[in-house]
């Protein structure tokens, strides 16, 4: 049995899946921590991944290797390779001043053309911005800039050169200087960090099934964790997906680039070749989790208040904005919660309006997909989220669609894993690897729910950007 591995270094933890190459199958995996924190010293993702490695039964069998992780993270590095600060996170809104200082400068339309995305907090290049305004010396140092997944792919190959950093076409389209032809844009670069970009170490973009020489296995080009997603699920042109973590993701896979100017489709790459226009929302199960913490229930506690609640929560909506959000484009935005009357506070309508928000809140990411010419006949929904029975039961409610519900997996560290499959293969596609179905969810659309949570959303944007 020839085996692979595949990780997934999260924004939470960092999982490893130990499998058999032929089939997929999961033959040993392991998982760690990660700390807390919109900006993390890169060095915790290195001792996480090594502990999840001895969790897994380690290397010493595996012949290939690849690491999915967290997009638009910033890893600056200096000349001998030290990291200069702890890295910015993509849900570190501080450079949402950045970003709109640099759609002023060039335009949404001229963003969204050349690299398929206008700039919001997550993404990397405002980041860089960030840096040159608020820490100047810091970015005069910067001799390379990585990303999460490519900095602890480096850290495996264990050169110590710079110019062994690699990365894949799926994260790379995440960073706002790469444009959709799959080259950097150091014009982009040189705006952000307001220098000269030129000597800066970039990493090199590699093919999808391209591999690398680490220290006894070869090393996979690695992916953004949402294109690790669709790979490990086995999406298709055509196929969307929801995952909801710590954020919500609306994502499909598409034969076509998107070149969105409100900024809120990003034009990312998947790992195949293909495109992946791709809705964020900053927002995910942590509306879960907090709301079940207000509750005082657990998660299963919660799904059963909230199905004991009508649809519509008595006319209670929560808007889910708790750290700010990114879809719609709100950085600086808290959460309401409307309609509250005597009749409507009660704990299940509370319980109800988080669920029915967060989804809400992913039918408006739907709908911008829908704008830039993307059909959703139905959805996969994955991601810890997935796992509450009130989030299945409400989503086809809101959504107006069926909901496929695949078998519980690690699905970015499968993907991930599929992609170091497919680098040892060397073939023209990956293997097949089919991921099993649970159910099919169907219920009674009630578009009455989305239309009073749009309004109030609409009404609390205008507020917001007035003020």
């Amino acid at each position: 049995m020839t085996l692979v591995a595949g990780v997934d270094s999260s924004t939470q933890s960092c999982t490893v899946v130990v499998v058999d190459a032929a089939d997929g199958r999961v033959v040993r995996s392991g998982r760690a921590a990660h700390p807390d924190g919109t900006e993390v010293d890169p060095e915790h993702w290195w001792v996480a991944l090594q502990q999840a490695l001895a969790a897994a039964g380690g290397l010493d069998d595996v012949e290939a290797v690849s690491i999915g992780g967290q997009q638009h993270g910033l890893v600056a590095l200096d000349a001998t390779g030290a990291v200069l600060r702890p890295a910015l996170l993509w849900n570190d809104t501080r450079s949402g001043a950045s970003a709109a200082d640099l759609v002023r400068e060039r335009g949404a339309q001229a963003w969204a053309d050349d690299t398929g995305t206008v700039p919001v907090a997550s993404i990397t290049v405002t980041k860089l911005r960030w840096m040159a305004d608020h820490e100047p010396m810091l970015a005069t140092r910067i001799a390379a800039v990585a990303l999460p997944h490519d900095w602890l792919t480096w850290r495996l190959r264990g050169t110590g050169r710079l110019e062994d950093l690699v990365t894949d076409r799926s994260d790379a389209s995440g960073t706002g200087y790469l444009d959709t032809r799959g080259e950097y844009r150091r014009d982009l670069l040189t705006l952000a960090l307001r220098r000269d970009a030129d000597p800066i170490v970039l990493p090199r973009v590699l093919g999808p099934a391209d591999g690398v020489e680490g220290p006894g296995f070869l090393i996979g080009p690695g992916c953004g964790d949402n294109a690790g997603a669709a790979l490990g699920l086995g999406l298709r042109p055509g196929d969307t997906s929801i995952s909801i973590g710590t954020s919500g993701v609306v994502a499909a896979v598409s034969a076509a680039s998107t070149h969105d100017e409100t900024g809120l489709i990003a034009g990312f790459a998947d790992a195949t070749g293909h495109h992946l226009p791709l809705a964020a929302t900053l927002n995910g199960a942590r509306v879960l989790d907090a709301t079940a913490r207000l509750l005082g229930v657990d998660h299963a506690g919660l799904s059963a208040l909230a199905l004991a609640a009508e649809p519509g929560a008595g006319g209670l909506v929560h808007l889910p904005y708790l750290e700010g959000e990114r879809t719609p484009n709100l950085p600086t935005a808290t959460g309401s919660l409307v309609g509250m009357t005597l009749g409507s506070m009660t704990r299940e309508n509370l319980a109800r309006a988080a669920v029915e928000g967060l989804w809400c809140l992913l039918h408006g990411a739907l709908d911008a997909m829908r704008a830039q010419g993307i059909t959703a006949r139905s959805v996969t929904l994955v991601g810890g989220g997935a796992q509450s029975a009130a989030v299945r039961a409400i989503a086809p409610t809101v959504l107006g669609l069926p909901v496929t519900l695949p078998e519980a997996a690690e699905y970015v560290a499968l993907g991930a894993a599929r992609q170091a499959a497919w680098v040892l293969a060397g073939t023209d596609e990956p293997p097949s690897w089919a991921a099993s179905t649970t159910a099919v969810l169907e219920g009674e659309h009630r578009p009455e729910v989305v239309d009073r949570y749009r309004s109030l959303a609409f009404e609390y944007a205008q507020r917001v950007r007035e003020e």
